[in-house]
């Protein structure tokens, strides 16, 4: 977090640093020490993302794959899927396909919880409406459980994860640690 020198706010040099320093303020857990959970202790409460793989329940293209292109701008429990075998884009409901997923959790080690109540309340809606939909934009798995609160997760490996999904996540929260002319991390 920032450090007060005086009364003025030390800010980080970069996006990135400042990014990384919230980041440490989470609580790293497990994959393995999650998995040991019943499934019916972990709830997924990831909202549909763009470029999430999906499988068609309902409709006229029942049975068929796609993955979402995007969100309709009137409804936003409407998606764009481009359908794999005839390339069309189809307005769907959320309830009429499943997000396909590798495993039941994300694939990369570690897990992390907020370490600061503010986020998770940020994260669940508590006080301004759910911020699941960025998270999930961000490319972040998002779980729930009873004594842990929100759990988030990365579905991916081999790239950097602070391009990709910490600073991403970090603009989302909307925090500003970092000086306003440093954007790049």
């Amino acid at each position: 977090m920032p450090e007060f020198v005086g009364r003025k706010i030390q800010k980080y040099e970069n996006i990135r640093d400042a990014a990384c320093a919230w980041i440490e303020t989470f609580n790293a857990i497990p994959r393995g020490l999650l998995r040991k959970l019943d499934p019916d202790e972990l709830h997924e409460i990831t909202p549909p993302s763009k470029h999430d793989r999906v499988y068609i329940y309902n409709g006229k293209h029942r049975d068929e794959e796609g993955e979402i292109v995007g969100r309709c701008k009137t409804n936003q429990d409407k998606y764009w899927v481009e359908l794999d075998n005839s390339d069309k884009k189809v307005l769907f409901d959320k309830d009429d396909f499943g997000v396909q997923y590798d495993g039941w959790l994300p694939m990369w080690g570690t897990m992390w919880t907020f370490g600061e109540s503010i986020d998770e309340e940020w994260a669940n809606g508590q006080y301004l409406g759910s911020h699941l939909q960025e998270m999930a934009d961000c490319g972040f798995r998002i779980f729930e459980q009873e004594d842990l609160g929100i759990v988030f997760g990365i579905d991916g490996g081999g790239y950097d994860f602070y391009t990709e999904h910490w600073v991403p996540l970090y603009k989302a929260r909307g925090l500003h640690w970092h000086k306003e002319d440093e954007e790049s991390a």
